[in-house]
């Protein structure tokens, strides 16, 4: 294989560029990673509150985020110390995602 050759090889291997991730997949994941390095899903859960109001688009898919939140929490704390993080975002959406898992 000559240089030339690695490099053809190489630039026909180029994929097509991945699509831009939507802004409320990138926020969850960013939240759920913030809840698998050891943040307390409480303050997590102001994160989300104060994200849904810089960018009132996001509400929609507040409840979802905060269920999956939910179900993490559990992952990292259990059942019942998730539960005591529970905070009135998005309703009772995080309580939801708890429960689903408890």
């Amino acid at each position: 294989n000559s240089p030339s050759q690695i490099l053809t090889a190489s630039a026909e291997d180029v994929s097509v560029p991945a699509k831009p991730r939507a802004a409320q997949d990138v926020l969850r994941e960013k939240l759920l990673g913030e809840i698998r390095q050891g943040q307390e899903p409480g303050d997590v859960l102001t994160h989300l509150q104060q994200e849904v109001d810089k960018r009132p688009s996001l509400a929609e898919h507040c409840v979802g985020i905060a269920r999956a939140l939910g179900r993490a929490a559990v992952d990292v704390y259990g059942p019942t110390k998730a539960q005591t993080f529970a905070r009135p975002v998005c309703d009772t959406a995080y309580a939801s995602g708890v429960a689903s898992m408890g």
